[in-house]
């Protein structure tokens, strides 16, 4: 017992001089740099998370009858789309430009800019290289183009469709996953309706869900913005916005809708004669979008109700107004909802909620101008994400688009993978 007192006393008369040594040093010794000398990771200014490198993309080669031949019919149907010849998309185009998603993705893949630190995917050469395969048809521009009655059986609409199945069947690259790696713009809820029953194994990019419930799954697909009609309000550069935006609430656009659409009228007779309130009858056109800009512009709250499908462009027209949406659709989802909080920018109503007398006018009274300005202020940090543009920016609607593929892709690998080694497809269920 008293040989392990010693040791200890002296073991503490070694150890208190040389701490004591080190305190008075301090002041001179840098021994925290030389400590994390050691450790270099910590001493460097690296992001936790390096950016991931961009999803690598085979585009079919197909005839431009399915694609930019739609939009040009002088198009040489045997001349491949390259980046020098793409026509470029026509913005007094209407309705047409709402559902033109499809025209963006192929154009991002054609660009022959070496800027992929900003890019979300480039196009390989390789199909062995590629995590995913898109194919570009214009399926939303060709019903817009070829059909006009819908009850008209085998347009050319409908030809392409067909053609563009059999070509898919004869590929290897289809045959090896059966279709789950390939990406289908179906825009327009109209967009591929005779044959997507054959293709609903692939990635669709969709505006909603309105139409296809029965085969598209937010799981499985990627909801994308409408581009948006209106002109984005760059140079908002005003004292007061609250203020100076006089309008309460504003609507404008075509208040007679099937499905989900009829709450627009029933809207309309509730809303209209209230004070700081527009709801107006509008239909689609240069003047139409012009108006409806200026009045987004001076509005507080625009008014975003289901139209034929629970979606519409409408919201996008918003978003690019800096005008805070109030969405009323019980069934509604979402652009990039996994990084996108629209709860901070947006107000939301259900259908029930809206159609009570005074409800939604009081909520939006209620809305204090700090809460107003708060979300004002996080509408316009995130508009960038909804802007289409050749060629794409950084973090724009396409770069979106495809960054919403790419989380898809782990999904697809496993369901490819267990379909190869499986005797009962899917036993579990």
């Amino acid at each position: 017992m008293q040989k392990s007192i010693n040791r200890t006393l002296v073991c503490l008369s070694l150890c208190i001089p040389l701490l004591v040594g080190s305190v008075l040093l301090a002041g001179t010794l840098d021994y925290r740099s030389q400590f994390f000398s050691f450790i270099p990771q910590l001493n460097t200014g690296a992001p936790c998370r390096a950016r991931s490198p961009p999803l690598r993309v085979y585009m079919y080669d197909l005839p431009p009858r399915f694609n930019v031949g739609l939009m040009d019919s002088k198009f040489p149907n045997n001349t491949p789309v390259t980046a020098a010849n793409i026509p470029g998309w026509r913005w007094n185009d209407g309705l047409r430009k709402q559902h033109s998603v499809e025209y963006w993705m192929m154009a991002s893949l054609l660009y022959e800019g070496n800027d992929e630190l900003t890019r979300e995917a480039v196009r390989v050469t390789d199909p062995g290289s590629a995590e995913v395969f898109f194919v570009p048809f214009f399926s939303s521009l060709s019903f817009n183009v070829h059909v006009r009655n819908m009850a008209e059986l085998n347009t050319v609409d409908e030809q392409l469709q067909r053609e563009m199945v059999n070509i898919l069947r004869a590929s290897e690259y289809w045959k090896r996953s059966g279709g789950r790696d390939h990406v289908i713009t179906m825009h327009h809820p109209n967009a591929f309706r005779q044959y997507r029953d054959e293709v609903n194994a692939s990635i669709f990019i969709v505006a909603d869900f309105g139409r296809i419930m029965n085969i598209s799954r937010l799981a499985k697909d990627v909801v994308a913005p409408y581009p948006h009609m209106v002109e984005s309000y760059i140079s908002e550069d005003r004292e007061d916005p609250y203020k100076s935006r006089k309008t309460l609430l504003f609507f404008r656009g075509r208040t007679k809708r099937k499905d989900e659409g009829k709450i627009r009228a029933q809207l309309q007779k509730l809303l209209d004669g209230m004070k700081d309130v527009i709801y107006e009858e509008g239909f689609a056109s240069e003047e139409g979008f012009k108006a409806s800009a200026e009045q987004m512009r001076s509005s507080k709250f625009c008014l975003h109700p289901a139209g034929d499908t629970p979606s519409s462009c409408r919201l996008f027209d918003a978003i690019v107004s800096h005008c805070i949406p109030v969405i009323v659709s019980d069934r509604l989802e979402l652009p990039f909802e996994s990084e996108i909080d629209y709860k901070e920018f947006s107000l939301f109503f259900s259908v029930n909620e809206a159609l009570k007398p005074g409800y939604l006018v009081n909520e939006l009274r209620a809305v204090s101008k700090a809460k107003w300005m708060k979300m004002w202020s996080r509408i316009k940090n995130i508009s960038h994400h909804f802007e289409f543009q050749y060629p794409s920016k950084n973090e724009d609607a396409v770069n979106m688009i495809w960054r919403e593929v790419k989380q898809k892709v782990p999904a697809v690998k496993l369901a490819v993978h267990r379909s190869r080694r499986l005797k009962i497809p899917d036993w579990w269920r």
